[in-house]
């Protein structure tokens, strides 16, 4: 069996297979496992990158049935059952699962990327991490006050979960961290804006917890514009619908995701976002032996689509992995993938989060405390558990950030 990526859902199915009587090949491009949910703290010093990332090889070192292989996959032949990658191997398989993640999407103007840094890897992290660190130390020798303004001013385009939390952290950076650490600027004085093209943040969130955060984050700096889609975006700033342009050094990417090319791999026709369709066990159609999972799938779980969040692709890989573990034992599995939505959690700031769950909405400081214990609890290993826990404690009485490098 080959697993194309590591991700939560290809991580997922392979500790399902733990025990099955399976060989099991994991690519992925990298040599490690990241917790996106927490990149955002990455991007805004919070936290190191070793915090929310760990080595593939040693999640599954307990696992004697698999074995991992870094490589970038460049190609499927599913005729004659065989990945290809760039560095030139090939691996046979009997079973396929691909689980290759989504990219930043830029609606068709993809020359906005070198502008406008997307938040999906550990690398676009500490990019934007230095992006965001730069203009406050090209602003301290700014020599005009339109000049200054500029470098000061930061433009998160996207109004969904990554995207206020990433304003809000940034508004806490320039308003609780940064303040004591300049002497020509102040940084309280920044501009962060929050664009989003839909009518309100948080569009998948209840409406009152939706207005509650635009509130809150209005009351710590940030300026929230809804109904304006971006227009163009250059290395001088962005331009939004309606004609108004907002002079920045700093714009970053939280509006949207496209699939991986696994749609061309397989030589079938995705939705609008790349993704492709499958039927109600995950495979793709016409096929007994490959499935696609996670947010590379269009997946309708009683008829809505299953979002692009890490609980569903990890229910994905359970399901794939418990599927393929009957098969091989000479079970004949007929059970459907039904997703179960866990609820939607977004952090704002300091003590401050929201929380819906199927009957429950939470928000401010009891918000931010379950936000908080969810995300420790499902972080891989004790050691990255305690040190994420100590950085949130010492940050929160200290309004310190200790990993503020610019690399």
């Amino acid at each position: 069996m080959v697993i194309i990526g590591a991700g939560f859902a290809g991580l997922e199915t392979a500790r399902a297979l733990s025990g099955a009587e399976v060989d099991v090949v994991l690519l992925d491009r990298k040599n490690h496992h990241c917790f996106q949910p927490l990149l955002y703290q990455v991007a805004t010093a919070a936290l190191s990158p070793a915090d929310v990332a760990w080595p593939i090889r040693s999640i599954v070192s307990d696992q004697d049935n698999v074995i991992v292989i870094m490589a970038d996959v460049c190609a499927v032949d599913t005729t004659s059952k065989i990945v290809r990658t760039k560095e030139g191997d090939s691996f046979h398989y009997d079973y396929l699962v691909i689980a290759t993640g989504a990219y930043s999407s830029y609606f068709n103007h993809p020359e906005w990327a070198q502008y406008a840094p997307g938040l999906k890897t550990i690398e676009d992290a500490t990019r934007i991490r230095a992006k965001i660190l730069i203009g406050f130390e090209r602003a301290e020798k700014g020599t005009s006050e339109a000049e200054i303004q500029k470098f000061m001013t930061f433009v998160v385009v996207g109004g969904g979960p990554t995207g206020v939390e990433l304003a809000g952290s940034i508004a806490e950076i320039a308003r609780s961290v940064l303040v004591r650490d300049f002497r020509r600027i102040n940084p309280q004085s920044a501009r962060i804006v929050l664009a989003e093209a839909g009518p309100r943040i948080l569009s998948t969130f209840p409406t009152d917890l939706s207005d509650y955060t635009e509130k809150t984050l209005t009351d710590v700096g940030v300026e929230v514009i809804t109904g304006r889609a971006v227009t163009s975006c250059d290395e001088q700033g962005v331009s939004l619908a309606g004609g108004e342009r907002i002079e920045t050094a700093c714009v970053l990417w939280a509006a949207g995701v496209k699939a991986s090319p696994a749609a061309e791999w397989l030589g079938v026709e995705g939705d609008r976002a790349g993704r492709v369709p499958v039927n109600e066990f995950l495979l793709i159609p016409g096929s007994s032996n490959v499935f696609v999972i996670g947010d590379t799938a269009s997946v309708r779980g009683g008829g809505e689509p299953v979002p692009g969040l890490a609980p569903a692709a990890k229910q994905m890989g359970r399901h794939v992995g418990r599927h393929i573990t009957a098969i091989v034992a000479g079970a004949k599995p007929r059970q459907s993938f039904v997703y179960r939505h866990q609820g939607d959690l977004a952090t704002i700031g300091r003590k401050a989060a929201v929380v819906a769950f199927s009957r429950t909405k939470l928000r401010g400081f009891l918000g931010w405390l379950v936000w908080s214990v969810a995300h420790i609890y499902f972080l891989i290993g004790a050691r990255n558990r305690a040190v994420v826990a100590i950085n949130w404690v010492w940050e929160y009485i200290t309004f310190q950030r200790g990993a503020r490098l610019i690399s």
